[in-house]
């Protein structure tokens, strides 16, 4: 009986090979550009004519010489690795060498290039299989030009099966807008049938350059934490040890700190109704890492209101040694070490971002209405607060002085660089939940509260949250035991009546908290006032309560400066 096992023939090896890497023109950019960023490009030019089927992208890195220009298209060539030992040390974007040869498999591919220094730049086209076959002298900076043109000539059906052309368009932005969020110091043209399409200006930082890409959302939303973290414990040390001397070696290249680079939406300013703003790279390249966006989405739970999301960028600079990037051919999901320890640091980052401390004391005016009046006084934006010191730093984290309070319900505190309004209720409510939150204590009571005519559910949902709960005649309920904040209050009965309705513990919390917290219309001396602002500044989330609703209104000093004209001269402004 004949073997029904046999070898694929190499035509048909390439194409296999060639659908996993390329199956877009999304993926065609992707990989072209991220050669052009492991050559060191800070400009990147891309041009698409999706009718027929062609793309460019041209560089300014370091280019190629005739050598490599031979050998670029030939399969697996690279010249990012060399043996198995370097899978472990992987810091470029490309490593495979498939991009180049798969594009040769569905595409025509030209390719232009002149090193840094050289005297002669060279085009060559390259056939079936990256045979070079044609070669010439040509005129180009330094720097490389990639032409594919007549994608998917010869797969037809795999034309048929994309998208529309509009659908692939789209697809290819949000490619380079996520490359652009983890290099923000490269500038991008990108045109569409030889016309501008859109442009993304190099930033100092990804904070800085996220609003080209969402416009509506402004500088003063978001806030920045840049760290640099220890390694895992785990990451080298014992384990390499015992591994050849040339690993070893190159393990012992690897940095010993790790970086973590986060840009939040603050939650009293923005957020989304999906979480398509959640976003994880690592090491250069956006990843697919469900552990880790759903971290990020624990860390703003109940600040948020209900259905909405947060705006979160997280980069994070790994030691090459915690991370398998040999998962899928694209590279968008990995196999990361030590996954528990990257989840605590992303939650203490977040925690530190979404704090009042001295870094973002210095807010700009955030509320429409405000800042429509200080705009009809002088329409200039960017109300930035700048200390007479600029050195200066405010480590106390209780800088907010109460200064009176406003229709019994809004807390006038001053600052180093201005005023704030802050409401009372919901700032309370967000230090007794934060404090049930570490503390869920059940009292016991005496006499028992009696509650009239619950349902199973209730009940159920009663015992559920840990409450003491048994009949007490017909239709009537004998409550044992209280959360400690309801113990003071007359609505005692009222409270546990709500907490009956429904929800988990966190939902029983917040209803404790905002049943618990100070009423508006409430009077309140000058230390009330200074102890509830004390306390409200050390909560981890002070900008919303635990319903999503902004606690504070910041008005700077200097937004105040400009709407009075202080900085006018005296003589001028009496008409001298």
């Amino acid at each position: 009986m004949a073997s029904t096992i046999q070898a694929l023939p190499t035509e048909v090896v390439y194409l296999i090979t060639a659908g996993e890497v390329i199956d877009s023109l999304a993926s065609v950019v992707r990989e072209l550009v991220e050669n052009s960023l492991d050559a060191g490009a800070t400009r990147i030019v891309v041009s698409l004519w999706p009718q027929q089927w062609r793309i460019r992208v041209a560089d300014n890195g370091c280019g190629m010489n005739l050598d490599d220009l031979q050998q670029a298209a030939t399969a697996h060539s690279t010249s990012k690795i060399r043996s198995s030992a370097d899978l472990w040390k992987i810091n470029s974007l490309g490593f495979r060498g498939e991009a180049l040869h798969s594009l040769t498999t569905l595409a025509n591919l030209e390719i232009l290039s002149r090193t840094v220094g050289g005297k002669l730049g060279w085009r060559i086209s390259y056939g079936d299989g990256g045979e070079v076959v044609q070669v010439e002298v040509t005129a180009i900076a330094p720097g490389t030009v990639v032409t594919v043109s007549h994608l998917f000539g010869n797969c037809s059906s795999r034309r048929q099966g994309l998208p529309t052309a509009a659908q692939q368009m789209k697809a290819v932005q949000a490619t380079i807008h996520q490359i652009a969020l983890c290099h923000p110091h490269v500038t991008w043209q990108i045109s569409q049938n030889d016309r501008q399409w859109f442009t993304i200006c190099a930033a100092a930082t990804t904070g800085q350059l996220l609003p080209q890409i969402l416009p509506q959302v402004r500088q003063g939303d978001l806030q920045e934490v840049k760290l640099e973290l220890p390694n895992p414990p785990n990451s080298c040390t014992d384990a390499i040890n015992r591994v050849s001397h040339s690993y070893t070696d190159a393990i012992n290249r690897v940095s010993p700190n790790s970086s973590l680079n986060l840009v939040v939406g603050l939650p009293d300013r923005t957020h989304r109704h999906r979480p398509d703003w959640v976003r994880v790279a690592i090491n250069g390249r956006m990843v697919k890492t469900p552990e880790l966006e759903q971290t990020i989405l624990s860390a703003f739970h109940r600040t948020l209101p209900r259905d909405r999301y947060p705006i979160c960028f997280l980069h994070l600079g790994i030691s090459p040694d915690q991370i398998n990037w040999n998962r899928n051919p694209a590279k968008t999901e990995i196999y990361l070490n030590e996954i528990i320890y990257w989840q605590e640091q992303i939650t203490k980052a977040i925690n530190q971002a979404l704090s009042i401390s001295s870094n973002n004391l210095k807010e700009a005016v955030h509320t429409t209405r405000v800042s429509k009046l200080l705009k009809a006084a002088e329409a200039k934006g960017g109300y930035n607060f700048n200390p007479q010191n600029p050195n200066e730093d405010y480590k106390n984290p209780n800088s907010l002085k109460a200064v009176a309070q406003v229709s019994n319900t809004y807390i006038v505190a001053e600052h180093p660089g201005g005023m704030w309004l802050v409401e009372q209720h919901i700032a309370h409510e967000r230090v007794l939940y934060e404090q049930l939150c570490d503390n869920w204590q059940l009292v016991p009571v005496e006499p028992a509260i009696i509650l009239y005519q619950l349902s199973p559910a209730q009940v159920s949902q009663l015992q559920r949250i840990g409450l003491e709960i048994e009949p007490f005649g017909e239709q009537l309920w004998a409550v044992r035991n209280i959360p400690a904040p309801l113990q003071q209050r007359d609505d005692c009965a009222e409270a546990i009546l709500e907490l009956s309705w429904g929800g988990d513990l966190q939902t029983a919390q917040v209803a404790v908290a905002c049943r618990s917290a100070i009423r508006n219309g409430t009077p309140m001396n000058q230390q009330e006032m200074q102890t509830l602002l004390d306390n409200w500044q050390r909560t981890r989330n002070p900008r919303t309560c635990p319903h999503g609703r902004p606690i504070y209104l910041s008005l700077e000093e200097s937004a105040l400066a400009r709407f009075f004209r202080r900085n006018w001269v005296i003589g001028k402004s009496h008409g001298i």
